[in-house]
Formats: C-alpha cells, sequence, structure tokens
C-alpha cells in the first residue's frame, strides 16, 4: 500500500485566515448597531400608529386637548393701584385650571404721570400682565366700551370668553372654569344678574363684579353702532342695553349664589361666604380679604419649613 497516496496536503493561506477573521469581527461590531436601528424603526411605526393623534380621530375623542377653552379675564383698575396688583397677581398666581387656558391681565386707560410710565414699563418688563387703553381714565365715560372694543385689534390671538371684572372681587379660578365649561361658546352673556332678587338672567343686566361675554359678542361691540353711539352712563347696565337693542345674547346664564357681594356690604346682593363660591365682591378692606382667605383657606398648598418662623398653619 502507498501511504503517501491517502495522505492530503493542507497548505493554509495566512491572508484568508486574516480576512475571514476581519469579516467576523466587523458582523460582532455592527451587531449592536444594527439590533438598535431596528429597535428605533420598531417604536417609530409603533408611536405613529398608536401615539399620534393627529392620525387617529378616535384618538382625539378618547384624549381630548387638556385645554378645552380659554378665558381672558380684565381687571379693570387704575394705574396708581400698585399694591393692589401686586395682591392680584399673589391671589391668582398661585390658582390654575387643568382644563382652560385662563390669563388676567390688568386694564387701566392712558398713562398720565411720568412715574407711572416708569414703574408701569418694570411691571411689563417682569409680568406681562397689564393692558394700556386709548382712553381718559373713568367709571362711567367709556372704558368699558374701549376694553371690549379694543380686542379684537390688538390681542394676538382671540378666546373663547372674555370676562370684565373688578379689582375688589375675589374669582376662584377652578369653579368659575367648571360653571363655564359646559356652556356655549358663542352668543353667551354670564355672570350676576341685577337687580339683586332677579333669577332671570334676560332681566335685566350682569353686575360690574364680573361678566363674562363670548368671543362674538367682543367682535359685535367692536363693529357695531349700537354699543358705539351709547357709551355713557353706568356702563355695566349699558352692556345689557346695548345687547338687547341687538338682539343679541340669547345664552344667558346667572349664577346665583355662587356670585355675590361681601357678607353685610350690598343688602340682598349679599350673603355669608359659601363653600360653591365663584366670586366674592365688594372686598374693600383688607380685614375683608382676610376673611375670604382664610375661609377658602388658599395657602393649604403651603408646607411646613423651619424657613418660616410663626406661620399660622391652623386656619
Amino acid at each position: 500500500m502507498n501511504l503517501n497516496a491517502s495522505i492530503h496536503t493542507y497548505t493554509i493561506n495566512p491572508y484568508k485566515l486574516v480576512s475571514q477573521m476581519n469579516q467576523k469581527r466587523l458582523v460582532f461590531t455592527m451587531l449592536p448597531l444594527m439590533v438598535s436601528a431596528l429597535l428605533i424603526t420598531i417604536y417609530i411605526i409603533f408611536s405613529l400608529c398608536v401615539y399620534t393623534p393627529f392620525l387617529h380621530s378616535s384618538n382625539l375623542e378618547n384624549h381630548p386637548s387638556p385645554k378645552q377653552f380659554s378665558l381672558l379675564i380684565g381687571i379693570l383698575t387704575r394705574a396708581d393701584n400698585y399694591d393692589r396688583r401686586h395682591f392680584l397677581r399673589l391671589i391668582y398666581g398661585i390658582q390654575s385650571t387643568p382644563f382652560a387656558q385662563i390669563d388676567i391681565k390688568f386694564v387701566f386707560c392712558n398713562l398720565t404721570k411720568q412715574e407711572q410710565r416708569v414703574l408701569i414699563s418694570l411691571e411689563i418688563l417682569r409680568f406681562n400682565d397689564i393692558i394700556i387703553l386709548n382712553c381718559f381714565e373713568n367709571m362711567n365715560n367709556g372704558k368699558t366700551y374701549t376694553y371690549f372694543s379694543s380686542l379684537p385689534q390688538i390681542l394676538p390671538q382671540p378666546y373663547d370668553y372674555v370676562m370684565k371684572a373688578d379689582d375688589d372681587v375675589f374669582l376662584r379660578l377652578l369653579p368659575l372654569a367648571l360653571s363655564l365649561r359646559p356652556l356655549p361658546r358663542s352668543d353667551l352673556y354670564y355672570g350676576f344678574v341685577i337687580p339683586c332678587q332677579s333669577m332671570n338672567p334676560f332681566v335685566t343686566y350682569m353686575s360690574g363684579m364680573g361678566f363674562v361675554l363670548s368671543w362674538d359678542l367682543v367682535e359685535w361691540i367692536a363693529s357695531s353702532d349700537i354699543p358705539r353711539n351709547d357709551t355713557f352712563g353706568p356702563e355695566d347696565k349699558l352692556v345689557g342695553r346695548w345687547l338687547n337693542a341687538g338682539q343679541k345674547a340669547r345664552n344667558r346664564f346667572s349664577n346665583k349664589p355662587a356670585m355675590y357681594d361681601y357678607p353685610g356690604t350690598n343688602g340682598r346682593c349679599s350673603h355669608e361666604l359659601i363653600n360653591d363660591t365663584i366670586a366674592v365682591h365688594r372686598l374693600k378692606r383688607w380685614d375683608q380679604w382676610l376673611a375670604v382667605i382664610r375661609y377658602f383657606n388658599v395657602t393649604k398648598e403651603l408646607k411646613s419649613s423651619k424657613l418660616y418662623h410663626g406661620l399660622d398653619f391652623d386656619f
């Protein structure tokens, strides 16, 4: 037997071996990147199919926008009322509502003193919550008309509702928003109807403590000759007269007893503080404000701390 014939000789090519090893190393190096790319692709497709609300109308129905409507509250005040503005910023700055966009602006007429121009410029820079109307400061000479009629021209975007409020009223923003949420977004006139004993929102007008108009009525006031030619007199009463003359505000709502004057200040328009309050009016003194703040436990979110020695937490 020829043993040499049964023996096969294998010659190892070192260059080929190195090439094969490099290929394997490249595969193992790229594998994590390939897996990551695959996972990212799957996540993107899953997100588009499940989480993107604009691609599925049913998703909009199941998960509506957290801000269901917008409300501008214009607090009519005077330029020199610095302390009142700063106090109200504290009162409203700690309130919020998850389903309504509520913006609060302080509204007054043209400035008349150099100190006003300086101090109010600082306020605007810090808070950006002031509207200065082109009018002379007044109570019953067209300020309310100027306020509403100016808004469509000066605001960057419309609101669903616009409120006119006094600077001696305490508004509870969440109850206010809850009361507005189910109401129509058009042709709406909402507030505390006068006379005090009336429960009929069509007789005769809403108190100046705080009333709400839908945006279409604000635009109507800005464009109609009816309010433009009737701007002198008790302004809150005039608003009701404009709407009646124009056959507007078919949707009227008087929110009694949730809106009222502070106890003992205005006869039948007043009653005791109640838990379901939306607005308390005629808060002219600090002791009245203190009573309201304590009753509604406005500072309840304040946590006890060694930094706040002597604060009264037992309201």
